[in-house]
């Protein structure tokens, strides 16, 4: 997953990925949004800065995915649906999302601190790291995994992704880019966590927020 030194980061290829959606067009997930201005216009800036490394054009918001749900099928169980698509495993019903929204409102969590780390490179993207300081993003994955499994599930690891990689650069040429560049250190809270999922043959397209679900402030914070 991590990118390893001395080899090649695995590009992004301008193609379609039939293989992949099957003509289905929304892929979803649980994602917070990065709102705060300071941090969104670093994150900017240092998109920019690897630009030449980065696959274009990318209008996808900065985000933090919380949990990969699969393609949306807008239907729920009293609905005519199209059984051709029900075959495929990484298919998410309006039903489970209801579950979700169920297990979200009794998990009842305040506002969410974080905290970013340093740039770090998966074998095709980079990014920055997240630090999840009261570890609130496990007890949302936890709730969230209640009634559905995650798609492709790996180790979790928070992160604001700067781009995909478009050409097999060598990995130890990334690794001294990154050393090479001055990092800072943002705190930040999220308020809401949003369900939303982007077309699935538009690569690096735009995420649209389907359902939010909004965090209660914190007692202590809201009395000082």
């Amino acid at each position: 997953m991590f990118l390893k030194p001395s080899t090649q980061v695995v590009p992004t290829l301008n193609q379609d990925y039939p293989d992949w959606h099957q003509g289905r067009q929304h892929y979803a997930l649980w994602y917070l949004e990065i709102q705060d201005p300071e941090l969104l216009a670093y994150l900017t800036a240092l998109r920019a800065q690897f630009s030449d490394l980065l696959y274009t054009p990318n209008t996808r918001q900065f985000h933090i995915t919380v949990f990969i749900c699969g393609f949306f099928q807008e239907l729920n169980k009293t609905q005519l649906i199209d059984h051709s698509e029900q075959r495929w495993n990484d298919n998410f019903s309006a039903d489970e999302l209801a579950l979700h929204q169920q297990q979200l409102r009794q998990l009842s969590l305040s506002n969410i601190r974080l905290r970013t780390g340093q740039i770090n490179s998966f074998q095709s993207a980079l990014f920055i790291e997240i630090v999840d300081v009261d570890r609130k993003l496990d007890h949302l994955r936890q709730a969230l995994n209640l009634s559905s499994n995650e798609i492709a599930p790996i180790e979790y690891c928070p992160h604001i992704t700067l781009g995909l990689y478009k050409q097999a650069w060598n990995s130890d040429d990334i690794f001294e880019r990154i050393q090479q560049i001055e990092q800072h250190s943002f705190d930040f809270e999220s308020e809401q966590l949003t369900f939303g999922h982007y077309q699935a043959q538009v690569l690096q397209g735009a995420l649209s927020p389907f359902y939010q679900h909004q965090f209660r402030l914190n007692i202590e914070m809201a009395q000082s």
